[in-house]
């Protein structure tokens, strides 16, 4: 195996890409995902799936609870998730600071683990326009995780790669399929039925539709009974 990575994993489809990514390139992986009172729990059985499909050495899921203060669709049931991609601003699908803490608890771990290497599936063309998805916000961070950590002391960096950051929906899902990604395990819907079915309406549902579409790959999600 080559260098330690650390993999953000959330059981999506970008995620998903992006572990078949470092493990093509030899990293021995270690995934982390969150049960962070997301709307969409099913995607944590998914990310279990995917980290066994492609043997990672050790699969972690953080519990936090980000329903204490909610402000976001995803972690308040009082704030209804929005139908298609059309928001002309932030979206209320946004989790505030979400890619901020969950790269926070990937940094400590890798600290641990002697490991320089973070992997995140953010995206600045399909990313629905999260302020913690941008280029500016990684580089931001890297430097701050180098500031606050041992690494300042002894000399070195934290690498934070995100491979997909200037690829379209239809480039990822062709790079995952040449990877050896099954997208079956994977799940994107901010708005899941009870038994984990896909609603085919929200922002995120209307993204991987069109993605498969346009890479010519057939799209192997259950969808609701409403979108058969």
């Amino acid at each position: 195996m080559g260098k330690k990575a650390v993999i953000l994993l959330s059981g999506g489809l970008d995620s998903a890409t992006v572990l078949a990514h470092a493990a093509h390139d030899n990293y021995e992986c270690f995934a982390l995902s969150f049960d962070y009172g997301q709307r969409h729990r099913c995607e944590l059985d998914c990310a279990g799936k995917i980290a066994a499909a492609f043997s990672v050495r050790q699969h972690v899921i953080a519990k936090i609870d980000l329903r204490l203060w909610g402000g976001s669709a995803l972690t308040d049931d009082k704030i209804a998730v929005p139908d298609g991609n059309n928001c002309p601003t932030i979206p209320q699908t946004y989790v505030p600071a979400r890619n901020l803490i969950f790269l926070a608890f990937a940094t400590a771990w890798a600290e641990t683990l002697e490991c320089r290497d973070l992997f995140l599936g953010v995206n600045s063309v399909d990313y629905s326009g999260y302020p913690d998805c941008r280029k500016e916000f990684l580089e931001s961070f890297a430097e701050t995780a180098r500031r606050g950590t041992r690494a300042v002391d002894e000399g070195w960096k934290f690498e934070i790669h995100a491979p997909l950051q200037n690829k379209s929906k239809a480039e990822i899902i062709r790079m995952g399929t040449a990877l050896g990604v099954d997208y079956a395990m994977t799940t994107s819907c901010y708005n899941p039925d009870a038994e984990g079915r896909s609603c085919g309406k929200c922002a995120s549902c209307t993204l991987r539709k069109a993605g498969f579409a346009e890479a010519g790959v057939p799209d192997p999600t259950t969808y609701s009974d409403q979108e058969k």
